[in-house]
This record gives structure tokens, C-alpha cells and sequence, in this order.
């Protein structure tokens, strides 16, 4: 569905994308992952035809460059940074976002229902959280049921409890046997949730493509959940880990909880079921282990 084949991509000098090889078929999921400069974003650009390059990009057969127009009306996109006028109702960026794919919207309020937003229609944008703004944007990515789902850091913007909601709600909708979905992320949760593989990239280039489950085990076990809490809260935190089995110790008013991807969404579990509020959480690498003095 996707074929990319020997993207090169310069700014002057920089190159910031070199020689990048990769196809996605229907029903594959494929994760970009690298830190901040590694070309994720540059890729996905490219890929919506936004950038000139080097290389080939094709979408279901199309020239990405050549023949943009028409592999864009293939592609729902959703941006990390949204766009949205705050002052149209959410019914109205609706039609307004199907008036510029050449779409005619039967019935709005189903588009919104499929994404969670049904009953707030006549709300306007302003009104909406940072979530059910992102709700609305993926609304709009998939009102022509494309055959190419594309996604730039959608949950970078969200707290703790908005990640999680908008992570479920992706995987009830990209899992399609005749979607293939790009999407770039820096969560080893959302790629344990999401991908069916992972394509590493440092400085441009790719390191690794690999199974999102081998992936995810081998990111997994050298980094660990820092769980965010108000400070009053953190013991009580640790009373209700370490009862329960999981291995957590204090880091201010956080948590560190060591554990499998499975084992992290269980402690989360057990915090909501202990009435610990989580403010916000983060997987990062595991710290060394603090030396005692006999």
C-alpha cells in the first residue's frame, strides 16, 4: 500500500533522511520510532507528497510527488499540531474538512459517534479538550474511509488519561485488514498497542525494522514507568505496588515501576482501582540502581 524506496532528503546542506527503504501492505501497522531529529517527521511529509525528495514514494501505485493530488484523496492524516478555526462548531469543521476532500457528509453525526464525539456536534471547537479535539481531527482522517492511515505524535499533546483513551480508540479503528498505517511515536505503550512492526531511525537512516513484539520486549526491558502523583499520594502508591506484587520504588513524586508493557498497564490498573489519581506517566530508560555503603 505504501512503498518507499531510497528517500533522500536535504535541507542545504543537512541531510536529514538518507536512502530510507520500506513498504507497508494492508493491514500492517508500522511504527517510526527515534528520537527528536532522527526523520520521523521529515518521512511523513514526504510521504503526503509536502516535501520534494529524492527517491520514490508510491501510495496504492501513485507517485506520491507526480501524482500527489490523487494519492492524497488515499490518506487520512492526522497531525501532532492541530489546525482547527476555535470558532466553528464541531459540525461545521466537519462538512467544512469534507468540502475540501470533494466529500459530500450524509450524516455527521455518525462520523462523530464512530470516533466518540456523538451528542457534541453543536459544540463549538473552543469547548472541545485537547482529546476530544484529537477525536475530532481523526473523525476528519477518516470520513472517506481511506486505505492509508497517517499519524505524526498524535498523543504528544495529551495528559496521562487522554493518551491512554485516544490509544484504545486507535486500535478499535486501525486494525483493518485494508489499512495500512504510518505513524511515528516515542511511547513504547503505544507501539505495544498499535504496531505490528517498528522501524528505528537514528540521524536519518534506518536502523532496524523489526517485530513490534520483539520490539517492545527488547525496548521494554531496559526501560521503565515513571508515574507521575500528587506528592501526598506516593505512599500510598507504594503500598498498593508492592502488595500487589509490582516492583515500584520513589522518585520525588513519582513512581518508578518496573515491568513489561502488560505488567505497567496493570499497575496503572491497580492505582485507578486504589482511587490514585495518575497525572501523568512517561516510559523512560531504567536508572541505575543506587549504590549503598555497607
Amino acid at each position: 500500500m505504501i512503498e518507499i524506496d531510497g528517500l533522500t532528503k536535504t535541507f542545504g546542506r543537512a541531510t536529514v533522511v538518507e536512502a530510507v527503504s520500506l513498504a507497508i501492505g494492508a493491514g500492517e501497522a508500522v511504527a517510526l520510532w527515534g528520537e527528536n531529529g532522527a526523520g520521523k517527521t521529515t518521512i511523513i511529509r514526504c510521504v503526503l507528497g509536502l516535501l520534494r525528495y529524492r527517491g520514490s514514494i508510491r501510495i496504492a501505485g501513485l507517485d506520491a510527488w507526480r501524482d500527489g493530488k490523487r494519492a492524497r484523496q488515499l490518506v487520512g492524516y492526522v497531525p501532532q499540531e492541530l489546525g482547527f478555526y476555535d470558532d466553528l462548531r464541531v459540525h461545521e469543521a466537519v462538512r467544512f474538512f469534507g468540502k475540501l476532500k470533494g466529500l459530500r457528509i450524509n450524516d455527521v453525526d455518525e462520523s462523530l459517534a464512530r470516533v466518540g464525539l456523538g451528542g457534541h456536534g453543536g459544540k463549538s471547537i473552543r469547548q472541545l479538550s485537547g482529546g476530544m479535539k484529537q477525536r475530532l481531527a481523526l473523525s476528519i482522517a477518516l470520513l472517506a474511509d481511506p486505505p492509508v492511515l497517517v499519524l505524526d505524535e498524535v498523543t504528544a499533546s495529551l495528559d496521562a488519561c487522554g493518551r491512554a483513551e485516544f490509544v484504545e480508540l486507535l486500535a478499535s479503528l486501525t486494525k483493518s485488514p485494508g489499512r495500512a498505517t504510518l505513524f511515528a511515536s516515542h511511547r513504547v505503550e503505544e507501539i505495544d498497542v498499535l504496531a505490528s512492526r517498528v522501524v528505528t531511525l537514528q540521524r536519518g537512516r534506518v536502523t532496524s525494522d523489526v517485530d513490534a513484539a520483539d520490539f517492545v520486549r527488547r525496548v521494554g526491558a531496559r526501560n521503565v514507568l515513571h508515574v507521575f502523583l500528587r506528592g501526598d499520594r506516593v505512599t500510598d502508591a507504594l503500598e498498593v505496588l508492592n502488595t500487589s506484587g509490582i516492583s515500584a520504588r520513589r522518585n520525588g513524586r513519582g513512581i518508578f515501576i518496573a515491568a513489561e508493557p502488560a505488567g505497567r498497564a496493570r499497575a496503572l490498573h491497580r492505582l485507578e482501582q486504589a482511587d490514585i489519581r495518575v497525572e501523568d506517566f512517561e516510559i523512560v530508560p531504567a536508572p541505575a540502581a543506587k549504590e549503598t555503603t555497607p
